[in-house]
């Protein structure tokens, strides 16, 4: 940290990728949606992108909210739709950067259809999904990655349905980039980010953090029970199969880079069919 201005007030080192104004933040105490977005901030610096060609874009949730405290040109969508407006903004300006921040309610319910086109295209994006897995900011709810006999507001009794795997998703959705990582393994996430950030294609990244009003409430679980978790539980398996990294908490929980591939992305496919330099007539 240093002075800033002269003074002896000390300037947060991603000030400059902050909108201060709009703080404090809505994120519950114990929340790890503020690391996920802290590691983003952390990777676009180390990227050395510049702001002025930097989007990010988020959906409705708590999650969601991240596009409106980045000091970026953000979208904040509508449910669902991040992706879809992130694709408008990359085909618009390829030459800009643009990352989707939202949560696994919207990009894997009311978005999946979204999600699944835009890795099948390999659309030149850089989706960072904070898994919390329920519906945190509406009540705590159930969601498509709550696990299975855990309890939200509208599963009482424990949840009934198998969850998504979202890197099998990805991956079987054509994802060019695939890993997971949590809130506490924070050096390995902004690694990650950048990495994802300066690559072209779909990259998906799945980031697992509490959420301790809604979801661990009802599941008798502290934010510090969730870090033991993420501590004891978690093993790093780079290049695991995506069949095999289901979340099961009474298991070790798969982490690390299971994809990693380069294929053109859908801009490189379009323009080499569509925008050809016309053929020109030989001289006699």
């Amino acid at each position: 940290m240093s002075a800033k201005h002269g003074t002896d007030t000390l300037e947060h080192p991603l000030e400059d990728l902050i909108r201060s104004d709009r703080m404090p933040h809505i994120w519950c105490p114990g929340c790890g949606i503020g690391t996920a977005f802290s590691a983003c901030l952390s990777a676009i610096k180390a990227a050395g992108l510049d702001p002025d060609k930097t989007v990010m874009v988020s959906g409705i949730g708590c999650s969601g909210r991240g596009a409106g405290y980045a000091n970026l040109d953000s979208f904040h969508t509508t449910h669902g739709r991040a992706i879809p407006f992130a694709t408008g903004v990359k085909l618009g300006n390829p030459e800009l950067n643009v990352i989707v921040f939202s949560g696994d309610g919207d990009l894997f319910a009311i978005g999946g259809n979204h999600f699944i086109h835009a890795a099948r295209r390999n659309m030149d994006l850089t989706v960072i999904c904070v898994n919390n897995l329920n519906y945190g900011m509406t009540g705590g709810q159930v969601a498509a990655t709550t696990p299975s006999l855990k309890r939200t507001t509208t599963t009482p009794s424990g949840n009934s349905e198998t969850p998504f795997n979202l890197p099998l998703l990805a991956y079987a959705a054509g994802a060019t980039h695939v890993s997971r990582w949590t809130i506490l393994h924070t050096r390995d996430l902004t690694e990650t980010m950048k990495h994802c950030i300066l690559k072209k294609g779909f990259s998906f990244i799945e980031v697992l953090a509490p959420c301790p009003v809604n979801y661990g409430r009802r599941n008798k679980e502290g934010p510090l029970e969730t870090l033991k978790t993420y501590r004891d539980k978690t093993i790093v398996k780079n290049g695991a199969p995506p069949a095999e990294v289901a979340i099961d908490f009474k298991k070790n929980i798969v982490l690390g880079t299971f994809v990693d591939d380069d294929r053109p992305s859908w801009l490189d496919s379009y323009n080499s069919i569509y925008r050809k330099e016309p053929a020109r007539d030989k001289p006699a």
